[in-house]
């Protein structure tokens, strides 16, 4: 290391905080960068996060792709049966990345009370039915079992359960409408689970029953089904899948995305990606100015040094890499507690579920997060550099000080 170099390092080492003018404002620069990499962080984590909960609680009613007859129209109910004897059930193993695959069927009822009568959606599952989503969604008694013998166990929302004054264990009136004739088709069904999904907009429709109601009702073989649900490993993969599925399925049958499906909830939900991009553009614009106004009163309280440099020899660029490497030291410093401080934040969040939020706006109970460490790492290496990159411009000024005048500044 030349001895200048080390001289240079030594005193602005050891007087960094020492100044009464750039104490204050060196300070002020690593606030910056600890509060950015704070917003950063939970900009990132609860986007994500509440993208991937809203994105969850959708699929966990339809699955990522459903494959129905083409002659089935848009609404929710099953209209066309299809045979559940396919060669891609009950295993999809000409494509790959496919999770699981279940037989569903949907109608609408109306809900009698002897005060209130609600309109539903009664959506038929069996055997094969994934019930990984609801089991988080359950807030209250059993999920039913509809591996034996068909039971008239029903699955019902805790709006509904609220706004009917239903509770666990009762039974009510269920009219289908009849597909032979005008007289409604009754079954009483028995409440034995209250779930919550939070998502109000499907909450509020949506019950679960068995399958084999439907079928009878509809007068289907008991091999026939409404639609498959199809839930693939790789959310980000759905459209590719989508169209492999679509490809394999005989030529009667559809294949439609959930995202298709639910256009407008995930394009919604899309938005916290470029929110998300602008508050990470404003955090490191705010802190790279900060740093830049803290090197720049360096470089001032330190004129004379950098004459008496410059008349020993030293090059522009090696004065300017002693200051570059104290910038780096107060970056690191502010990322060290913005990290802390932030990630501290996130996985009392987490655990603790901390911070609220509106269902009726949100879809979710609490701000969700998603934590993982190649985002931090990214997020991290990715603002160190754009701030020391921002710090080459001001050193600049390193190369218009003049050594003679330099030396007689004070």
């Amino acid at each position: 290391m030349n001895f200048e170099l080390f001289i240079a390092k030594r005193i602005i080492g050891n007087k960094t905080y020492k100044s009464s003018v750039s104490a204050p404002i060196i300070k002020i620069g690593i606030a910056a960068i600890a509060i950015g990499i704070i917003v950063m962080l939970i900009a990132i984590a609860t986007g994500i996060g509440l993208q991937q909960k809203i994105r969850d609680k959708v699929v966990a009613f339809n699955g990522h792709v459903e494959i129905t007859n083409y002659d089935t129209n848009a609404s929710d109910e099953s209209q066309v049966p299809i045979s559940i004897n396919q060669e891609f059930y009950p295993n999809f193993n000409d494509v790959q990345g496919i999770k699981h695959i279940q037989g569903v069927a949907q109608k609408f009822a109306i809900i009698r009370t002897e005060t209130d009568f609600e309109g539903v959606i009664v959506k038929g599952v069996g055997a094969d039915y994934n019930w990984d989503y609801f089991k988080e969604f359950l807030v209250e008694g059993r999920l039913p079992d509809y591996t034996k013998d068909r039971n008239e166990d029903i699955l019902i929302s805790s709006y509904l359960a609220n706004r009917l004054g239903f509770k666990i264990g009762d039974t009510f009136q269920t009219l289908f409408g009849n597909p032979l004739n005008d007289r409604p088709r009754i079954i009483n069904y028995e409440i034995v689970g209250v779930y919550n999904s939070g998502f109000q907009e499907l909450d509020e429709k949506f019950c679960i029953a068995d399958i084999r109601h439907i079928q009878r009702i509809n007068k289907w073989e008991s091999d026939q089904i409404g639609s498959f649900e199809v839930f693939i490993d790789d959310f980000s993969q759905i459209e590719e899948k989508t169209i492999e599925i679509y490809k394999t399925v005989p030529s009667l049958m559809n294949a439609t995305s959930i995202t298709r499906k639910h256009y407008t909830i995930f394009e919604w939900i899309k938005i916290f990606d470029n929110n998300t991009y602008g508050i990470i553009a404003i955090m490191i614009i705010v802190a790279g100015i900060n740093m830049i106004t803290a090197l720049l009163v360096l470089i001032l309280e330190r004129t004379s040094m950098i004459g008496i440099l410059k008349a020993l020899g030293s090059s522009n660029w090696t004065i300017r890499k002693v200051f570059l490497y104290n910038a780096s030291y107060l970056i690191g410093l502010g990322l060290l507690w913005g990290n802390a401080i932030g990630l501290g934040l996130l996985f009392a969040q987490k655990y603790f579920k901390l911070f609220p939020l509106n269902p009726d706006t949100y879809y979710v109970n609490n701000a969700p997060v998603y934590i993982s460490w190649d985002y931090i790492f990214i997020l991290n290496i990715g603002t160190f550099i754009a701030c020391l990159l921002m710090l080459l411009i001001p050193s600049v000024i390193i190369s218009k000080i003049s050594p003679v005048k330099a030396i007689q500044f004070d």
